[in-house]
This record gives C-alpha cells, structure tokens and sequence, in this order.
C-alpha cells in the first residue's frame, strides 16, 4: 500500500546468489579465456563496425606529416532530476496499460508487446509530461516498466515503480567510454591525406542500441572535415557492469573531443593557425563524404568565420597572460535518420469550428520544445495563432505512430508531417473558399484568422464562418493528414556506408579558460558558438538547446564521471558524489550565432539546432586548457589533479 511496507517486505526475501566469473575492463573482456557475458558472443563482443574507404596505405606515404595518440573518455550520466517511474494496469477485457515518461513511447509499446507476449493491440502506452529527456533510458521499455505491469497482473491493482537517484547512477544506462587510437595523415599545407582510428568502447553488460552507437562513434569522425582515405575499426564490447546506450550527441563529444585535439597538435608542429587548418578541411555544400554522407545545405565554413571573429581569436591567440588560454573545437550533426524502420513521421489535425485545431501527432517533448514549435508550424500555415492549437500527448490507442525523440529528428520529421497535415487542411478550406469567394485556390491567403484574397484583404472570410460553412453546407469535417519519411537510408552499419541523413548541421566554438596553477582549477570564462542550424523557427528555445548541450559537457570535460572499484561497484551513488557543474561553473556566454542558411529539405528551412552543440564543447576547453598550460590531456575528465601534473611534469 505504501512505500515503506514494501521495503519491510524486500527485507523479509533472502536471495542465495552464487558469485560466477566476471570481467569488467574490455581489453580483458576481449582476451581468449576470459568469462562470456553470453554463449553466442565470442569475445565479449556486443557489436563492432569495420569500414575502409579510399586509399588508406597511399594516404598515409604520401603524407607530410602523420600523427598518432590515445585518447580516453569516461562513463558519463545524464544528471537528470526526474528518475525513471512509470504506473502499470490491467483492464477487465486483458489490456494492459503503461502510463509512463518515454521519449519514443512507440518503441515501449512494440516492446511490452513482444516481451509480454500479447499482441499489441492488447497494449497501450501513455505518455506523461517529461520532466528532462534521458536518451535510451526512456526510449526503452525498462525492466521496471515490465515489473510493473507484471506486478500489476499478479496483484489485479495498479502498480506505480519509482528509481532512486541511487538506483539511477549505479543501475542507469550511461555514455559509452572510450580508448580511442587516432591517427591522421596531412601534407605540409596541413590538408588531411587520410585517417584511421581504432576504438575500444566498454557496452556494459546489455546490448541496448550497441551496433548504432559503435558505428556513430565512427560516422562522427566523418562530418565537418574532407577525408578522402579512412579506416575505422570499432569494438563494443560486454563487461559485468551498467550498461551503457545513447545519450546527448551519441558518440559525437568522444570523437570530436579525439579529432580536434589531434588536430590542433598537427596545425601547432606545421605552424599553422588552428582556425586556417580547419578552414582549409572544412565540408563544402555538395560534398559526400566516402563513408555516403551527402552534404546538401553547408555553413561550416560561415560558423568558423563567425567564431573566429567575435571571439577575438586574432588578438588572443598568443597573446594571453600565461595559464590564460584559448581554444577552438568544431562538429557536425544530424537531423535525424532514417533507420530501422523507426524514422517516419505522421500528423493529423481537426479544424474546430471556432476556427481552433487539434493536433495529434507521435513526437513527445523532452524539452527541446515540440510542444511549442510544432503548434507554431500549423499556426503559420493556417494563419491563427500559435495558442490556438492544442496539442495532445501521445497515446498509443489515439496517436499517430512515431519513432520518438531521438538523433534531433522531431522538428525535421514530425515538423514536416505536421506542415503536410496542416497543408492538407488549408487546400480543403481553400477549395471551399474559393467557391464562396468567387477566385482561385491559389490565390487565397490565411492571415490573422481570415481567408482572403491576396492584394484584397477586404474581399475574404472568417476562418471560423468558413469551417461552420464547411460543416454545415458540404458535410465536411476538416481533418487534415500528413506523412514524412527523409530521402536517405540504404545504410549498413557494420560496412558504414549509407547517407545517414537527409540533412547536416555545423558548429564551431571558442572557449577562454583560465588555469590555477597552484590549485589546477579551471575557470571557463567565455564560451562563443557558431551553428549552422538552417533557419530558427523559434530562436529562444535554440538558445537554451545551445546552452543546455555547451553546460552539460562542461560537466564531462572537467567534473563528472562514475567511480568504481575493482569489482566493478559503483561509488559515486549520489550527487554529493557524482560531481557536475553548478552555477559557478557555468561559463559566460559571449554570443550564440545563427547562420540563419534556410534548409531545403527542413520544414520553413529548419534542420537540426541544439543537441549538435554537444560536439565542439569538450573539444574546444581541452583545447584552450592546452593553449594555458602547453601540455595536452588526453583523458576525460581534465580534473585539477591531472592538470598539476601535467604542469609538474612540463616544468
């Protein structure tokens, strides 16, 4: 009935458990005669992706210079405030119901279905207001969702599961770390010959969505940059701890944060500007990539301009007080993709007759604010306001289906299947206006809750008369559908070939830091970025995606990480422990620049704007760290202690 009976009942269960073989580094994990997580696993391998485009042997001969290092990343949480809980229940004809905060509801639902051994008809899942967004965490179904319903069934009463934030930080799915092994070949103008990286990533002890987050590892080292020749060799691998998934960037802050350190120390041995290096690499409109990625719309090199300028990099760059250091770190990002049979999008809608509508449509808001912006497309095509339309939560039963929130798709996917939806409802009112108004369909315009004639405002109609019209004169209820799915995919994620998605974003950052050299702590003083994110169709909820990305990697570039001992326990359980950045730590944002480049394919020109930012970020402060101290980390997080014994070791 409550939550402390039922911790006096968990006492009164005695578990006879019998310790088996474990393993919990990877390179241990991957040796013959280790433990098997799984029979069918050899190895320990979860997943592994192995791509070779161009001439890799002829890349690096004819290379000036070639340059190679180890880099290494860190279990990372999300830190959200809102655990994981969910409420499950049965009704009288056998349904059951999971009413729960997912950011792909669409996918628990499949698989409640296929776990619980129903059809799916006989599930329904409903959609909570989400309180942070938790990547594979909540677009999964979770054991406790299972539990849940489970309990739900023995007991024939609903049954409400909660995490602890200690359950969460040693249980939780988390980022991938990382041993990364890079090597770049450049000719003496610094231009890139060819690439090849080696990555050792540690799964945990579940596959989760494996195969994609090793081959994104990958894939990342692909965008903002040409690279004729590449290699990559990609292992997840299976060890006895948490299991680890997709989080913020999935991937891109591990491999920007290797490749642009890598490549400030090339430009820093040739001589060359970290920025003129860059430029020099920088994707161009039209470019595709060998790997299949086809480069439509391109501001890259308009953000390096951009970040360079307002920084003040010119004036700064070598010319800082000492332990003062700038940095610059630079990515690329998708606007969703189009795989696994989870990538298209539908929308419907009803025209009230106050001229009102009801939107339906399967994306879920994570706080990267679909509920505001997909209303404000259907406002702009309809000509209401943006408050004139509702928009339901997502519900299994109702909804239209939807692959979720995930890979930045939502405004991309589901913002143009609601522009088709709304587009279908305006042609129908179009059609019918047009017989009242004496003109022609094209000819109309919808503003301000009006139908009129274009050039004669005067000569129109009411929007809410002319759906009263269409209901009462012609039998019409206007419902509007519509349906997007993006021209890409054909992509094979063990050979790494496929263009991943219909459309890319470009980022560029500078970071200003200041180091103590007594205490080794960092103070981010500025933070600048530049974004190619198409056009903003609502720049403030841009702005604190920018923001929210750019303080959450601060939290991995310099605090946060999990703790375990040598059996694999975790030891930072709780937030005390657990450090992430608070306001002090939070840098000063300088400026947060738009290319405003409208995209072609993106619904008014909008492609992805926000969780892209999480690429340059670390990248950019180990940058300016190195740029303060002369020594470069090159393992995460860049914690005080390593910075006093870099700066020993220097000296």
């Amino acid at each position: 009935e409550d939550e402390d009976t039922a911790w006096e009942a968990l006492d009164l269960i005695d578990v006879d458990y019998e310790p088996l073989p474990a393993v919990f580094d990877p390179e241990e994990a991957m040796k013959e005669g280790a433990p098997l997580l799984y029979d069918d696993k050899p190895n320990n391998i979860s997943s592994k992706s192995e791509w070779e485009f161009g001439d890799i042997e002829k890349g690096f001969n004819e290379s000036f210079l070639v340059k190679e290092d180890v880099f290494h990343t860190q279990a990372f949480k999300h830190g959200m405030l809102e655990t994981h809980t969910c409420i499950g229940f049965w009704d009288a004809d056998g349904k059951v119901t999971l009413e729960a905060c997912k950011q792909s509801p669409y996918v628990a639902w499949r698989q409640l279905a296929m776990g619980l051994g129903v059809p799916p008809h006989k599930v329904r899942v409903k959609q909570t207001f989400i309180g942070a967004g938790n990547s594979g965490g909540k677009q999964e179904a979770l054991p406790m969702d299972f539990a849940a319903v489970k309990l739900a069934s023995k007991t024939g009463r609903p049954v409400r599961m909660l995490h602890s934030m200690e359950e969460v930080l040693i249980m939780g799915h988390m980022r991938h770390p990382y041993k990364i092994d890079l090597k770049i070949g450049v000719n003496k103008d610094g231009i890139i010959q060819a690439m090849d990286c080696h990555a050792l990533g540690d799964g945990g002890a579940h596959s989760s969505i494996g195969q994609l987050s090793i081959y994104l590892l990958g894939a990342w080292f692909m965008m903002t940059y040409k690279i004729p020749s590449v290699r990559y060799r990609g292992y997840r691998v299976f060890t006895n701890k948490s299991f680890c998934g997709a989080l913020r960037g999935h991937g891109a802050p591990q491999a920007r944060f290797t490749f642009e350190g890598l490549l400030d120390s090339i430009a820093g041995e040739l001589g060359i500007d970290p920025f003129e290096i860059r430029k020099r690499n920088a994707i161009t409109p039209g470019y595709e990539a060998p790997n299949g990625f086809k480069i439509t719309t391109c501001g890259f090199n308009e953000a390096l301009d951009k970040a360079k300028t307002v920084s003040g990099w010119d004036e700064k760059k070598g010319k800082l007080p000492k332990y003062r250091g700038i940095g610059v770190g630079a990515a690329g990002f998708i606007s969703g993709s189009n795989i696994m049979g989870m990538s298209a999008c539908s929308a419907m809608l009803k025209v009230q007759e106050d001229g009102s509508v009801a939107l339906q449509s399967g994306a879920t808001d994570v706080g990267q604010g679909c509920d505001t912006v997909l209303p404000m497309i259907v406002a702009e095509v309809l000509g209401i306001e943006p408050d004139d339309v509702s928009f339901a939560l997502v519900d299994s039963d109702l909804t239209p289906i939807d692959g979720g929130t995930w890979s930045s798709r939502v405004t991309f996917y589901a913002g143009n299947a609601v522009k088709i939806a709304a587009l279908d409802a305006r042609k129908q009112l179009a059609d019918v206006a047009a017989e009242i108004l004496e003109a022609r369909p094209d000819d109309l315009a919808f503003r301000k809750k009006r139908v009129y004639v274009k050039g004669s405002p005067d000569h129109g109609i009411e929007l809410d008369k002319l759906v009263r019209y269409c209901q009462n004169r012609k039998g019409m209820t206007i419902m509007g559908r519509g349906y997007y799915n993006a021209p890409c995919g054909n992509l094979d994620f063990a050979k790494g070939y496929g263009n991943f998605s219909a459309a890319y974003s470009f980022y560029a950052q500078v970071c200003e830091v200041e180091v103590d050299p007594g205490t080794g702590h960092v103070e981010i003083l500025n933070v600048w970025t530049a974004h190619d994110g198409g056009r903003e169709l609502n720049p403030m909820l841009v702005r604190g995606q920018l923001i929210g990305s750019t303080v959450m990697h601060v939290g991995q570039a310099l605090f946060e990480g999990i703790i375990r001992d040598d059996k694999g326990e975790t030891l930072n359980t709780s937030f005390r422990d657990y450090k992430m950045p608070t306001f002090n730590d939070i840098p000063g944002f300088q400026g947060l620049y738009s290319m405003d480049m409208p995209d072609t394919e993106g619904p008014f020109g909008a492609k992805e704007a926000g969780e892209g930012a999480s690429g340059p970020v670390i990248a950019s402060i180990a940058n300016a760290i190195h740029d303060a101290i002369g020594v470069r980390i090159k393992s995460l997080p860049i914690t005080p202690e390593k910075i006093l014994k870099a700066i020993k070791e220097k000296k």
